[in-house]
């Protein structure tokens, strides 16, 4: 176990050490347009990356927000079991994602893909869908990035095949992103609703 242990640690580190800072700041100015143009921010992914994309939009909805300051308008696609099994059973697990966005997608709205694999086929539906209707997409992806890389118009990268990785790093930047906006939420003004913030503020 000790040796186990370690090898986890050393191919972590290792790991978010090659995640760039500019891919971090770029997914900040994303979701920050978002938010001062009042877009929904739609987050979405499989199996540990549904539990990320719950835990996402927990985050950004209430941990980021401040009294007096307009809120994200945030939801995760992943936490409403009735709906994706009637979709599952009655379509395909495919759509599940993909019809949900069919009811509720604006143009200039952000989707964000969690994904290890950067392959997952109703992410990958839910993207094309999102681009025909003029969104914007975002991926967190892992393994070689896959299909949802090139359909994102800003994305993460996890340089690992190992999806316990992948998936600690990805909430490792959700925290990161939805603490840093907790921080400069704190500094808008209430008689300046629509302030926009910038990383170097």
């Amino acid at each position: 176990m000790k040796d186990f242990f370690h090898k986890y640690k050393q191919e972590l580190i290792e790991s978010i050490n090659k995640i760039s800072q500019k891919d971090i700041e770029q997914f900040f100015q994303i979701m920050l347009d978002s938010y001062n143009k009042n877009k929904k921010i739609i987050i979405i992914g499989n199996g540990g990356s549904a539990a990320t994309a719950s835990h996402f939009s927990c985050d950004l909805g209430k941990g980021a927000s401040v009294e007096g300051v307009r809120r994200f308008r945030v939801i995760s696609l992943t936490d409403n079991i009735p709906l994706i099994t009637a979709i599952s059973n009655d379509i395909s697990y495919d759509e599940v994602f993909k019809y949900q966005l069919e009811n509720i997608l604006e143009e200039d709205d952000l989707v964000i893909g969690i994904s290890a694999s950067g392959n997952s086929e109703n992410i990958v539906k839910a993207f094309e869908y999102a681009k025909s209707k003029s969104a914007k997409t975002f991926g967190l992806v892992g393994f070689s990035g896959g299909k949802i890389k090139d359909l994102s118009d800003g994305y993460i990268h996890v340089q690992s095949f190992n999806y316990g990785i992948v998936e600690d790093i990805h909430l490792i930047i959700e925290h990161v992103l939805t603490q840093y906006f907790k921080k400069y939420m704190g500094e808008i003004s209430i008689n300046k609703p629509n302030k926009i913030l910038g990383l170097g503020d």
